[in-house]
């Protein structure tokens, strides 16, 4: 049974709605959830979406587009329930209510009496179909119920029977509410299905097919150990290398420095490029250190926008067109001339067969440029439902007309919601209480270097820094930060190794309010997604602490795994957060790193953004202080489609 249906304009104009059930939540809040989380995020290819209100059941939200006109027609239902007839009652009323669609009327109350006719046929058609099925399962069941065995075949017919029931259904995009139920989409995005999962029961530990060991003595450099005699000539491989091994490095005599000055035997204030390290000597205060201006304050250049040769656009779509298409009887003056008439009248409205070989050389692009395969089939599907219907312009190839459709996608994509981290500062500063921010993300992706350079950032703009050492896994993870801190002339609270670091973290955080300072930045170990243990200890720093921002760090080197990690890692704070806790905190921005080494195949900003549905905050682009950088959205986008 349905909630509600209704039909909305793309400009925003509530243009007819029906509802059926009270609902302790608005129907206008679903619609906009849906328009902030599927319509603007390009997520449009999706099938169901699923609102959560505040108080009350689950909804599904099903709806479809009429391009030529700009019209969304939404249908909600409660999730638990199978409403099998929501995508044949959407198509008919697309169909009639366009019929009587005028853009300057805004009030359609005499299609109410309409629409209800078309629901009760709708669920009369549905109500037959179910009493068809249910009378070919019990005329199948019997026999294969007889016939355990399987020689005669009736097991193998009743599966199929069953198989084609549950095709059936799973084509009108419904489920039954069965969470267990593997292949059954209860969320309606495409990265957050149960069906997404790797089926781990079926991994029993068992090697299928007499897999043998691994075979110790097909190692390189002879017979595994303990078969070669004592008088056994040694291997050749290892003379070689003591002919060839380095010369030593020769040890520093400090007993010979006894009498030396304290400043001479300090070799670490030169780091290789002979920059002053900036700590403070016999007690005085060193000069601030300074790399220059941070770049995330400096205007970058605007790439100049790539000009669409709109003529070898449609010539390449020309050609697959062609290629895929029959051919036909009229010959090569019909087809020029067919050709002709479309480019300088246009058509009337563009369909699938239009749009096809176009999206899929937009699919190849964005996959070649490291955008996962999942998103940029999910990107292209959103983009080709968008474009089904609409007028192509004249002289516009379909090319061209996808590919400016493509651009605005992506722009909005990208475009999310940006945090003014300065302004919440100030904000937090005029409360008195230090805004904190926590760093997260798998191991070796620079989390402590970009750490450093946001703390630079800050001080560039007079805010006061405090680090809290919250690796206590990794060794060396206090020192790295000792260095920085050293150079940055920044407080550094640490407690050493193996130390609980949620509470490494409350205590940093309550010392930095008793100091007066602005900002706490909370560095923590690098882990898996998969890593339960750890994950675990993140979630709990998260809701011990209540940091103000928690940035995940990735590297702009991945691909299909950037889907990954941030879904995993959403998923992990979400679900190993303490159930008394009434917020709980996931992911609210991306600091992207490795930016310079990756050249055209920007592809990992889009996956990052689109699964978590978090902005990029921090561009990491070099290895000094000042190579951090905002996302420059068009030049990403020009590499995307060039």
């Amino acid at each position: 049974m349905l909630d509600y249906f209704g039909i909305f304009s793309r400009g925003g104009a509530l243009l007819w709605t029906l509802q059926f059930t009270a609902l302790r939540h608005n129907p206008i809040e679903a619609l906009n959830a849906l328009i902030r989380t599927c319509l603007l995020e390009e997520r449009s290819g999706d099938s169901v979406f699923t609102f959560a209100p505040k108080a009350g059941a689950h909804q599904a939200l099903k709806w479809t587009f009429h391009n030529g006109l700009g019209l969304i027609f939404v249908a909600a239902y409660q999730k638990s329930l199978s409403v099998l007839y929501v995508d044949e009652l959407l198509q008919r009323v697309k169909n009639d209510f366009a019929a009587v669609y005028d853009s300057h009327t805004y009030e359609y109350k005499n299609f109410t009496g309409h629409f209800n006719q078309l629901l009760r046929e709708c669920e009369a058609k549905a109500d037959e179909a179910k009493k068809g099925s249910m009378t070919m399962r019990s005329s199948v069941q019997p026999r294969s119920a007889g016939n355990k065995g399987g020689k005669n075949g009736s097991t193998g017919v009743s599966s199929k029977a069953s198989k084609g029931a549950a095709a059936s259904s799973g084509a009108d995009g419904e489920n039954d509410g069965d969470d267990d139920e593997p292949g059954s989409n209860t969320d309606g995005r495409a990265g957050d299905t149960c069906s997404d999962e790797p089926d781990l029961s079926s991994s029993d530990g068992n090697n299928s097919g007499g897999e043998k060991a691994f075979d110790v003595s097909k190692l390189k450099g002879g017979p595994p150990r303990g078969a070669r005699g004592r008088g056994a000539p040694a291997p050749k491989a290892a003379s070689k290398k003591e002919e060839t091994a380095p010369k030593k490095k020769v040890m520093r005599n400090w007993n010979s420095l006894k009498n030396e000055e304290p400043s001479k035997l300090d070799f670490s204030d030169m780091n290789g490029h002979g920059v002053d390290h900036g700590e403070a000597s016999d007690g005085d205060k060193a000069a601030p250190f300074t790399a220059g201006v941070s770049r995330m304050d400096v205007e970058e250049e605007v790439v100049e926008e790539v000009e669409i040769d709109e003529e070898e656009l449609a010539r390449e779509a020309a050609k697959s067109a062609s290629a895929s298409a029959p051919k036909k009887s009229s010959g090569l003056l019909g087809s020029f001339m067919s050709s002709l008439a479309m480019r300088v009248v246009g058509k009337g409205a563009l369909t699938s067969e239009d749009l096809a070989p176009a999206l899929a050389d937009m699919k190849r692009k964005l996959m070649e440029r490291n955008v996962a395969e999942e998103i940029a089939q999910n990107i292209c599907d959103s983009v080709g439902r968008s474009l089904e219907g609409q007028k192509l312009s004249s002289f516009t190839g379909v090319s061209a007309f996808v590919r400016r459709a493509f651009e605005d996608a992506l722009a909005g994509i990208l475009n999310k919601r940006q945090v003014d981290i300065l302004l919440d500062i100030r904000k937090a500063q005029a409360r008195g209480k230090p805004y904190v921010i926590v760093f997260c993300g798998v191991n070796g992706v620079g989390k402590s270097t970009n750490l450093a350079k946001i703390a630079y950032w800050l001080g560039q703009h007079n805010i006061k820094v405090t680090i809290a050492a919250c690796d206590t896994f990794r060794a060396g993870a206090v020192e790295q930060l000792k260095t920085h801190c050293a150079r940055l002339q920044v407080p550094l609270y640490e407690r050493g190794y193996e130390k609980d670091p949620a509470k490494v973290a409350f205590e940093a955080v309550k010392q930095a309010e008793r100091d007066g300072r602005h900002v706490v930045l909370v560095d923590t170990a690098g882990r898996m997604q998969d890593n339960e243990p750890l994950m675990r200890a993140l979630s709990n720093l998260i809701n011990v602490n209540q940091p103000d921002l928690v940035l995940f760090v990735g590297e702009a080197l991945v691909g299909n795994d950037a889907v990954d990690q941030l879904v995993k890692f959403n998923r992990a704070l979400y679900d190993l957060a303490p159930t008394t806790s009434t917020t709980k905190h996931v992911i609210d921005g991306i600091v992207l790193t490795k930016f310079d080494t990756i050249d055209d195949k920007v592809g990992a900003a889009v996956s990052m953004v689109y699964s978590s549905g978090a902005p990029i905050m921090f561009v990491g682009c070099g290895q000094t202080y000042v190579d951090l950088k905002k996302l420059n959205v068009k030049s990403v986008v020009n590499s995307l489609l060039k």
